[in-house]
């Protein structure tokens, strides 16, 4: 697989500690000796070498923001929908997936990773085409939770869909005109949320593959929340309704 980069403190060091294979890792020179020490700690443990260089080695590889940090690593690879199956069978859950319809901006997905880790959810599918793929500004977003969250790409979202439902999998879309509140959600079930993209929403023929849609009440005078404080509303929603408050 060709090499990448990613940058920034938390997804390095989450890459070398998940057995991710990290090819190199530089550090800016004057970088805080603590967070050195931690680094080549980790590195020795995968057996990757730290080289120290300077700050402007790091803006020129990473158009800066980097935290002093940038590592090359293996190109990321995407799971199967096999594999998210079996994440919840190994957990002892009912399934719990996000389907994300055609999303562009790589800060949503990176964020929607991140809420997906601490929601427990399974995995992410996302369409071949269309859609942001897991690039070193999602796993820079999902601040080290691209290395725990298996991310499936599909050639036909509706395809999924359909076969997701023939295995007891409920799919539940979201959309500004749909008359269930996602607050009655029933997040216990086997349960896949879809999102659709930033400015177009769910497309027409996934929508229409949807069990049901739920819509999220809106206060003010702005039409729509963003793609990922969307998705998050709904993942905690399902993670309240499974994590009762007390038995979390």
């Amino acid at each position: 697989m060709s090499d990448e980069i990613i940058i920034g403190k938390n997804p390095v060091m989450e890459a070398l500690s998940s057995g991710r294979s990290v090819n190199k890792v530089f550090v800016a020179e004057q970088l805080n000796p603590n967070t050195v020490k931690k680094l080549k700690q980790l590195a020795k443990e995968a057996g990757t070498i730290v080289q120290h260089v300077p700050k402007a080695k790091l803006d020129h590889l990473s158009n800066g923001n980097h935290q002093g940090i940038v590592a090359y690593v293996a190109s990321y690879a995407y799971g199967n929908l096999e594999e998210l199956f079996e994440r919840a069978e190994q957990r002892g859950e009912d399934p719990f997936f996000i389907i994300l319809d055609e999303l562009e901006d790589p800060h949503n997905l990176g964020s929607i990773l991140r809420t997906a880790d601490a929601t427990g959810v399974h995995g992410v599918i996302i369409p071949k085409r269309r859609s942001v793929g897991l690039t070193a500004t999602v796993a820079k977003t999902a601040a080290g939770a691209i290395e725990h969250v298996p991310v499936v790409r599909v050639t036909n979202i509706a395809d999924t869909i359909d076969e997701l439902k023939e295995r007891q999998v409920w799919v539940v879309g979201t959309e500004g005109e749909a008359t269930e509140d996602y607050r009655r959600l029933d997040g216990t079930i086997p349960i896949a949320v879809v999102i659709g993209n930033e400015g177009k929403g769910i497309s027409r023929l996934v929508r229409k593959k949807c069990d049901w849609t739920v819509s999220i009440p809106m206060y003010g005078e702005v039409s729509s929340l963003n793609a990922s404080v969307a998705c998050s509303l709904l993942l905690y929603e399902v993670y309240r309704k499974r994590n009762p408050l007390g038995e979390s």
